[in-house]
């Protein structure tokens, strides 16, 4: 399975989450919350199918030093960074070792959130289903970072749904989600984009416009 682009993923992902607006969710009103940028333009087609408020959650990856792409770590909001243990280890890192590339991306999550919600306060999770959206899963260092950031504002119930993911990290967000949709959970997995035919990066205005359009 492949996917044409992110909107073609989103409507994917939308026929699945579908039985949430048809039956009504017991819940709590839904409220769809994307991780940008990639996953606006997936979360787009899911809010407007299932008549749901979108908004985003900034969260920012804490890479590797000389590999940028693999994640060690992640920031949500103003959340403390969260590590994971195993890959710190393996790498022969620490959190101090990492201390300036977190400073760097704690100043670039703060300049994105200045950038797509201005003056407007985060939405109130309490007592409301959250669908929490993104283009996709590799290490799940990001989604874990929000995942816990939204589990502690009091959600009535989280689900995490994304068009594909790599199998053992979706498993290992099992217990921070109480439900993981995906669709595609190829085996040899190595990249979010190595599923998209077009993969192209979204600006921060076309973040702005989604928000402003759904």
């Amino acid at each position: 399975m492949r996917f044409r682009d992110r909107a073609e993923a989103g409507r994917a992902l939308a026929g699945l989450l579908s039985g949430l607006r048809e039956r009504g969710d017991p819940a709590g009103p839904l409220l769809v919350l994307a991780l940008p940028r990639g996953g606006v333009a997936v979360a787009e087609p899911v809010a407007r199918a299932l008549g749901a408020p979108l908004d985003v959650l900034v969260v920012r990856k804490i890479g590797a030093p000389h590999h940028q792409e693999f994640a060690v770590g992640a920031l949500a909001a103003d959340d403390p960074p969260l590590f994971d243990a195993d890959s710190l280890g393996h790498l022969g890192l620490t959190e101090d070792s990492l201390a300036a590339a977190v400073d760097r991306e704690r100043e670039e999550l703060r300049r994105r959130e200045r950038r797509y919600r201005g003056d407007r306060p985060p939405p109130d999770l309490k007592g409301r289903t959250v669908i929490v959206v993104d283009d996709g899963l590799a290490t799940g260092a990001t989604a874990r970072a929000a995942l816990r950031h939204i589990r502690r504002r009091g959600p009535a119930r989280l689900v995490l749904a994304v068009p594909v993911g790599a199998p053992d990290s979706l498993d290992s967000l099992a217990t921070e989600a109480d439900t993981v949709v995906c669709p595609h959970r190829p085996a040899a997995f190595a990249a979010v984009g190595q599923w998209y035919d077009d993969f192209e990066q979204l600006s921060d205005a076309q973040v702005v416009t989604a928000l402003r359009n759904t």
